[in-house]
């Protein structure tokens, strides 16, 4: 695909946008194929964005940390400063005169963002890498979308549909960033884990994972226990491992401590993945993970519970699985204990079946060996597909054929 944008007199020039950390890894990778493609001297970037985006040559307007925050009670605290900082982020981009607008997920501070550029300016295209989860509540957002975003990058292959089908902005899919690692999960060594681990080869492993966040944790880790513990009393002998991330490994080795069955705690960053190819079953907080474990091709079962508010709010979900991967497979295949039925005994009892050799558990791992091309992206790396969606995108502009504003 050619690109004239490139070829302009000055610089291509970008102004990017991230809330939070996972989204810095996203525009990282987008502005590290964006320079392989138009090349250092023919783009330039400025923006709002943490240590992996300053890496690639991004000074950040202020620091990431100041708007990085998660959910509505840790939001109001700081509020003023993060509309003072959305007001600052529209007129930075409006003054460095910006070819084109990306915003990254974290819509809570990205699209007020995107809204007052399209007022204030709007010839310039913006472009929303990661789509809310307007498939799962909320579809009303879509058709709203359409007024300040002109194109979406989707991470998860149903969702350009889902957006054709509820009005919103044209949306490609340019596949998950876990694409980008696809390879290093299927191929990871569970058995040189398991040696260096000491462990039988004649005892299964069941890795637990109760999560990132310590209110997930706090909520789950005592009923996965209170499973882990029914099934030992049952017969079933095998050893529990855990990858917990640094901040919340303290909490998980505390309430870990009694758990009958020997309990194992890992550096998740050095081997999740081993731990996952190693494993013989799994029982895994909902979220990215599951599509990790998809990859590897785990036997899995998913549990969640959200707090009281969230629950109340539950009939607002439009979707028959809160589990990515069954969505990307548009089959239930991994089981899901959501709220109240995220007990000890629905937890062991969808696990029997996998722990031993039986057809729920042949069926579950054929029908896993499907999310790899379900995933799949033609030619080339997630980030290069982004890359391209955004130089057609700007070129569109450019060129005048693209739709100026739209529905509000």
């Amino acid at each position: 695909m050619s690109h004239d944008v490139g070829s302009v007199s000055r610089k291509l020039r970008l102004f990017v946008v991230a809330g939070e950390h996972s989204g810095d890894a996203l525009g990282a990778k987008l502005i590290t194929a964006l320079q392989s493609r138009l090349g250092l001297s023919g783009v330039e970037f400025s923006g709002v964005g943490g240590e992996e985006m300053a890496a690639q040559g991004m000074v950040s307007i202020f620091p990431i940390e100041d708007v990085a925050v998660m959910g509505p009670m840790s939001i109001l605290p700081r509020l003023p400063r993060i509309v003072r900082r959305v007001y600052q982020t529209v007129d930075a981009a409006l003054a460095w005169k910006a070819d084109a607008i990306i915003i990254i997920d974290s819509p809570e501070f990205t699209h007020p963002i995107a809204k007052r550029i399209r007022r204030r300016a709007p010839h310039i295209p913006i472009i929303d890498y990661v789509s809310p989860s307007v498939w799962a509540w909320r579809p009303g957002r879509a058709r709203k979308m359409r007024g300040y975003v002109d194109h979406v990058l989707a991470l998860l292959p149903f969702e350009p549909e889902a957006h054709k089908r509820l009005g919103g902005p044209d949306c490609t899919y340019v596949g998950h960033t876990l694409l980008e690692r696809a390879e290093e999960i299927r191929t990871a060594d569970g058995s040189s884990l398991g040696r260096a681990l000491g462990l039988s080869e004649d005892r299964p492993v069941l890795l637990v994972l109760p999560g990132s966040r310590r209110s997930e944790v706090d909520r789950l880790i005592d009923v996965f226990g209170d499973a882990v513990s029914l099934l030992a009393a049952r017969g079933y002998d095998f050893t529990v491992v855990i990858p917990a991330v640094r901040h919340v490994k303290p909490i998980i080795a505390e309430r870990t401590a009694t758990w009958g069955p020997q309990t194992i705690l890992l550096d998740s960053a050095a081997d999740k993945y081993r731990a996952m190819r190693l494993a013989r079953a799994a029982l895994a907080a909902s979220g990215t993970v599951t599509l990790e474990l998809a990859l590897a091709g785990t036997p899995t079962v998913v549990a969640y519970k959200v707090d009281a508010v969230m629950a109340r709010l539950r009939f607002l979900l439009k979707v028959p699985s809160v589990v990515l991967a069954n969505l990307v497979l548009g089959r239930n295949v991994y089981p899901e204990c959501l709220q109240d039925e995220c007990t000890a005994d629905n937890l062991a009892n969808a696990l029997e079946p996998l722990l031993a050799d039986t057809a729920t558990r042949r069926k579950q791992i054929d029908m896993l060996a499907e999310i790899p091309n379900r995933m799949a992206v033609p030619g080339g790396r997630p980030s290069e597909a982004a890359a391209d969606v955004v130089l057609s995108v700007v070129q569109n502009y450019a060129d005048g054929n693209s739709r100026r504003g739209g529905p509000t």
